[in-house]
């Protein structure tokens, strides 16, 4: 028996329909149970999707660089903390510290990482030992207190709960129930739990689903299927409350609020990941596959905007690696003989068909002035958004 589709139904009994976030949260958050909560839980090759920094080290090295600017930003202060949220297997941390470690930057350097997960913290410790007197970790944002520096995700946000909504006669947002047919054996508890097929209902939207539209100018057409990922609101509010100064840098696959909300993209972009086989069925393998939506970064600068966080600049993967000197790196760590091996690796960090284009880097600031980075000379999509 799948213990948290159990938990799901049971749920649904008892308090009716839920929506999709609440789903989707469950699936991927619940307590020992959830996709990202298992002791089994895998990030790499090995699991069911693999990020930037799986790739190849020199990603890591080239955030290390970005770090490195900002400090001379902000007139090198004697502490520049980096607090990563989802730092998955530990990757990113490790070689972006390794990058570091012979400059003037790293005395000055500490590293919080934010990780609910105790089987996938223990493993970061393990791959971070030879960094543990740099590293400090906490199960939540409360734990990091007051931050001057940057605060770096990877792929975290396309992870949070999303609203699912569509358009009928109005805006309706979808919630997950069980056949009727499964309603009338809820008195058979385990007949009920084993064999209910998940539905989806339609509800009326809150006023909060609609004004996001509203704030975008967006209409969409009738059955056009989509979502609406409010935890990132949230989320920026947070983090701002605890960035005393610097920097918010985001890297995700995503899209602006025109092209994300594209007549072409009428079905959205929520995806389900398990064993590397992409699925567009989220009511299966639950708590046993990665359910994610892309990032709509024109809600993050405008919420950003709201909290007086600058948009320093929006530009993709690829362009943003090539404008920070990646080939200048590459000439550093290799001599500018790479492995072959290690060439198309590097390829697919900045190359359209593989995370050059698909993935979006953004920076953020909290403070004086205005700054310019070199990630952006190539091109800086900021005014798209």
């Amino acid at each position: 028996m799948n213990i948290l589709r159990h938990k799901v139904i049971k749920k649904i009994q008892s308090e009716g329909p839920i929506s999709f976030e609440t789903f989707m949260d469950m699936a991927l958050y619940e307590p020992s149970l959830g996709y990202y909560m298992k002791d089994s839980a895998t990030i790499g090759r090995a699991g069911d999707f693999y990020t930037s920094p799986h790739l190849h080290p020199i990603f890591g090295a080239m955030l290390g660089r970005q770090m490195e600017e900002m400090w001379e930003w902000m007139d090198r202060p004697p502490v520049f903390c980096v607090v990563e949220m989802g730092a998955g297997m530990g990757y990113l941390a490790k070689d972006l510290m390794a990058y570091l470690t012979d400059r003037e930057i790293f005395p000055h350097l500490e590293y919080r990482i934010i990780e609910q997960n105790p089987s996938i913290r223990a493993h970061q410790e393990k791959l971070l030992e030879d960094f543990r007197h740099k590293v400090k970790w906490t199960s939540d944002l409360k734990g990091t207190g007051p931050v001057s520096g940057c605060f770096l995700s990877n792929e975290l946000l396309d992870a949070f709960p999303v609203k699912l909504v569509e358009m009928d006669h109005e805006l309706m947002e979808i919630y997950v129930s069980v056949s009727s047919q499964d309603l009338l054996l809820k008195e058979r508890e385990e007949t009920f739990s084993e064999d209910a097929t998940f539905v989806e209902e339609k509800k009326p939207c809150s006023a909060e689903i609609r004004d996001y539209f509203k704030r975008f100018s967006l209409e969409l057409s009738k059955g056009y299927r989509t979502e609406v990922n409010l935890r990132v609101k949230e989320w920026l509010l947070k983090v701002n409350e605890r960035l005393s100064e610097g920097f918010v840098l985001t890297i995700d696959y995503g899209y602006t609020a025109m092209d994300y909300y594209s007549e072409d993209r009428n079905r959205g972009t929520l995806l389900c990941y398990h064993r590397h086989q992409a699925s567009e069925d989220p009511y299966r393998n639950i708590g046993q596959q990665d359910m994610t939506a892309h990032v709509n970064f024109s809600s993050l600068k405008k919420w950003g905007d709201e909290l007086r966080l600058k948009t320093v600049g929006f530009s993709s993967q690829g362009a943003y690696l090539v404008s920070l000197g990646i080939g200048e790196v590459m000439n550093e760590l290799y001599g500018g003989c790479p492995d072959v091996f290690d060439v198309a690796k590097i390829k697919g960090l900045i190359l359209p068909q593989g995370m050059g284009d698909s993935h979006k880097v953004m920076i953020q600031y909290k403070g004086e002035g205005e700054p310019e980075f070199r990630g952006f000379t190539l091109r800086n999509q900021r005014e798209k958004l």
